[in-house]
């Protein structure tokens, strides 16, 4: 029987060929070369992402964690992934640079492998980069035991930063995105009838989804593409997810298609009613698409979050609906899902003071949501995705939206 001290604590397991990357080499250099510039000009001398969204920005890999602690160690001059043996070669196959795998063997093993990126006993009395919005209470403090002297600096708003503007190549993946989610919400339109389930209607649609991505980006995981699609009272709730509940005749309904590529999350967001609609539900929607329209206006550079949401307020006040909003009129597009990812400081609220600018990808989104009971109940919801530019913004959903294409009839 092997001793468990002859096992490996590390492995380089580089089984295969390294894939077609989602982006370019001249792409993960730009990001790389910014990340170092930063901390170049605040003394850090290595940083360990262990978010979902950091380590797939700045390596193109993004893990499955699986109760696994996972990382992307940089420096000046190394640029490492540290996964689970479990994964065996595909982290290697997906990294933009290096990978070092971590077995199972012994406890730590994981910070193991990190001290050995960082040169062991040299690293210390330095100053590493942690996200102190995703780093557990336990890793920071196995990383200040393994590490003594170090002093963990938080770099997550400062790397949230970078993430808010968006090259060419991401924008080109969002744009195809949200061409995609068209093409999903074409296909839950077709599947709606009275009587199917809701989850049928979704299936439908992330079907639909999940093909197109693979005809578009063939070297890509397909992964993580879904569908929320919601009826009567399920639509109460922007993220409540399929049901086994059945569409009924003057349903309000809502259509959230969510193709997931490489990471990358785009959405598409329409309210509908299956063959009528009262006519408080009517005026309700109406409302809703009023504040989209004019929110889709108001997107441009040089404007700030905070007021595009001021004054939109002002619509829902002259309508007495203030108290039905349920969140912000919108975010930032990018390295995003529902389980991972977010860029706080993008997103159209009241207290976000932050200036659009050009390479922005941002959503409108508008809801407001009356209770069961009162006449119009429902959620009401529509989405679309803009493009800041130099001289406006570029709505990249092709979706129609509004009464006059979304009441649904058979």
């Amino acid at each position: 029987m092997q001793k468990i001290t002859d096992l490996e604590r590390t492995k380089i397991i580089q089984n295969g060929q390294k894939v077609e990357p989602t982006f370019s080499k001249t792409e993960m250099e730009r990001r790389n070369a910014s990340l170092r510039k930063y901390m170049a000009e605040a003394d850090i001398d290595a940083v360990m992402f262990t978010s979902y969204h950091n380590i797939n920005y700045y390596s193109d890999f993004l893990y499955t964690s699986f109760n696994r602690s996972y990382a992307l160690v940089v420096t000046q001059d190394k640029h490492v992934t540290v996964s689970a043996n479990i994964d065996a070669g595909q982290p290697w196959r997906r990294s933009f640079s290096d990978n070092i795998v971590y077995t199972d063997w012994r406890r730590d093993n994981y910070l193991h492998a990190v001290k050995k990126i960082l040169g062991e006993a040299g690293f210390s009395n330095k100053r590493l980069g942690v996200e102190s919005d995703h780093m557990t209470l336990e890793i920071r403090r196995k990383v200040e035991d393994a590490l003594p002297g170090t002093d963990l600096v938080d770099i997550s708003q400062a790397i949230m930063s970078q993430r808010m503007i968006k090259s060419d190549e991401e924008i080109e993946l969002i744009r195809n995105g949200a061409r995609i989610a068209d093409l999903g919400g074409k296909a839950v339109v077709e599947a709606i009838t009275e009587g199917v389930p809701e989850y049928e209607v979704a299936l439908q649609g992330t079907q639909a989804m999940v093909r197109e991505i693979a005809r578009t980006y063939p070297h890509a995981e397909l992964r993580d593409t879904w569908v929320w699609f919601q009826s009567g009272v399920n639509t109460d709730g922007a993220h409540n997810w399929a049901t086994s509940r059945k569409v009924q005749r003057g349903d309000i309904l809502s259509l959230n298609c969510f193709p997931m590529i490489a990471g990358y999350y785009t959405a598409l967001e329409r309210t509908l009613f299956l063959e009528e609609a009262t006519d408080r539900h009517l005026e309700l929607w109406q409302i809703n698409c009023e504040v989209h329209r004019r929110g889709l206006e108001l997107i441009k550079p040089g404007v700030r979050c905070m007021d595009i949401a001021a004054e939109l307020n002002e619509i829902y006040r002259e309508h007495n609906l203030v108290p039905k909003r349920t969140f912000g009129y919108g975010h930032s597009f990018g390295v995003l899902s529902h389980y991972y990812g977010r860029e706080a400081g993008l997103e159209l609220r009241e207290d976000i003071e932050t200036v659009l600018e050009p390479g922005m990808v941002v959503s409108m989104e508008p809801m407001i949501m009356i209770p069961e009971g009162e006449p119009g109940a429902g959620g009401y919801r529509e989405h679309d995705i803009l493009v800041i530019k130099e001289d406006g913004a570029e709505n990249i959903t092709g979706f129609p939206f509004g009464p006059e294409h979304n009441i649904i009839k058979r």
